[in-house]
C-alpha cells in the first residue's frame, strides 16, 4: 500500500509540566523540501494559452442547450473557439474602458461565457471577482461597492437583481453584459441609471471592429478576489494573485501524477460546484492546464443524473448532499430493474 506521507520530525514526551508533542508528518512529494516550481505556469494566463497552442482541436467547453422546454445534447467549443471568443471579449472590454488592474464581476450559474469572461480578464490583467447570491440579502450589491467593480457579466435571469432600485452599487457601472440575450425592457432599465448595457453578440461583435493587443499578467498581479461569508458580518473578499491560483494547479498535477491511472485530454469534468468558490475554478483550471474537456450542468440539480448520463464524465466534484441524491437515483433505478439484471448488476459491481 503507498504512503503519501513522510515524517520530518519525532514526537517529543512532555517534561517538567510541558505537554507532549507529537511527530510531524509532511507529503511525501515535499519531504525534503518543496518540489520545484514548473517554470512554464506562472499565471492562469499560461495555462489557457498553452493549453490552446497544444490542444487547438480539442473539445473544451460543453453545454446543453434547451429548445422548448426539452434540453438537448451537449454541445461542444473548442479550445480555439473559445480562445477566439477570449480575445474578442477582451478586446470588447478595453474598449468599452476597462484599464489594467479594472475589477469585473462575473455573476450567474457555471457556464462557458462564465469561463470565456475570466480568460478574457486574465488576458488583460484585469480582476476577476465572481458575484452570487447565497451569502443573503444584498451581497451582491455590496460586492459590487466594496470590490469597486466596473463592469459585470450577468446571466440574463439575473439581470433583474442588478436593475432594481434595491441594488444602489449598480450606478457605479460602466457596462453589464449578458451571458446571452438582453430584453428592451432591460436595456431601457440600464439606461436610466446610465449603465451601457451588452447582449453577448453585441459585446462579441465590438471586440472585433476594436481588437486590442493583449496584455498578460504577471505572476504578482491579482488574478481574482472570491468572497466568502466568513463568520459572521459582511462577506469577506480573499484576494488571489496569478502565482498562487496557478501554484494550485500546479500541486494538483504533481499529486495526481503519483497515482496509476493518469488524468489526460481524453477526461470529461461535469461542473456544478459554484464557480464563484475556488474548488470548482481550480477543477477547471487543471483540466483545461491537460487539455481536457469541462461540461456545464443545464442548471437543474435535480436533474444531475441526466447530465451524468449524457456527459459520461470521468470526473466528479461534489458535496455528501450531491453523492447521496446520485446514490439514491441509482437505488431506485435498480429496484426497477427485472430481479435477472438486478442480479447481473450486483455481480459485476461486485
Amino acid at each position: 500500500m503507498k504512503s503519501f506521507v513522510a515524517k520530518v520530525e519525532e514526537g517529543v514526551k512532555g517534561e517538567d509540566g510541558k505537554p507532549s508533542v507529537g511527530p510531524v508528518y509532511r507529503n511525501i512529494l515535499s519531504e525534503k523540501g518543496f518540489p520545484p516550481r514548473d517554470s512554464d505556469i506562472t499565471t492562469t494566463w499560461d495555462i489557457f494559452s498553452k493549453s490552446v497552442e497544444k490542444f487547438p482541436g480539442y473539445k473544451m467547453l460543453g453545454w446543453r442547450q434547451i429548445v422548448d422546454e426539452k434540453v438537448g445534447p451537449y454541445m461542444w467549443k473548442t479550445y480555439k473557439e473559445v480562445s477566439e471568443e477570449v480575445l474578442q471579449i477582451g478586446s470588447a472590454l478595453r474598449a468599452a474602458g476597462a484599464e489594467l488592474g479594472c475589477r469585473v464581476g462575473i455573476y450567474g450559474a457555471n457556464c462557458p461565457q462564465w469561463i470565456i469572461a475570466m480568460e478574457a480578464c486574465a488576458a488583460h490583467t484585469l480582476i476577476c471577482v465572481p458575484l452570487y447570491d447565497t451569502l443573503g440579502p444584498g451581497a451582491v450589491d455590496y460586492i459590487v461597492d466594496h470590490a469597486e467593480i466596473d463592469f459585470v457579466f450577468v446571466q440574463n435571469t439575473k439581470i433583474e437583481g442588478l436593475l432594481e432600485p434595491d441594488c444602489k452599487s449598480a450606478k457605479r457601472l460602466k457596462a453589464i453584459v449578458s451571458f446571452t440575450i438582453l430584453s428592451e425592457e432591460q436595456r431601457i432599465k440600464a439606461s436610466e441609471i446610465e449603465v451601457k448595457a451588452y447582449s453577448w453578440l453585441d459585446f462579441l461583435h465590438l471586440g472585433q471592429e476594436k481588437p486590442e493587443e493583449i496584455n498578460p499578467p504577471k505572476p504578482s498581479n491579482v488574478c481574482t478576489i472570491m468572497y466568502t461569508s466568513g463568520t459572521s458580518g459582511e462577506p469577506k473578499g480573499v484576494v488571489l494573485t496569478h502565482e498562487a491560483a496557478a501554484t494550485c494547479v500546479i500541486g494538483m498535477d504533481l499529486c495526481l501524477d503519483q497515482f496509476e491511472d493518469k488524468m489526460t485530454h481524453d477526461d470529461v469534468y461535469l461542473s456544478f460546484l459554484p464557480l464563484a468558490h475556488i474548488l470548482d475554478r481550480a477543477n477547471e483550471e487543471y483540466f483545461f492546464r491537460k487539455g481536457a474537456s469541462v461540461g456545464y450542468y443545464h442548471g437543474d440539480l435535480n436533474a444531475l443524473r441526466d447530465d451524468i448520463q449524457e456527459l459520461k464524465p470521468t470526473f466528479l466534484a461534489g458535496v455528501p448532499r450531491v453523492f447521496e441524491r446520485i446514490h439514491e437515483g441509482i437505488r431506485k433505478a435498480l429496484q426497477e430493474l427485472n430481479p435477472r439484471r438486478r442480479l447481473i448488476f450486483y455481480a459485476l459491481y461486485k
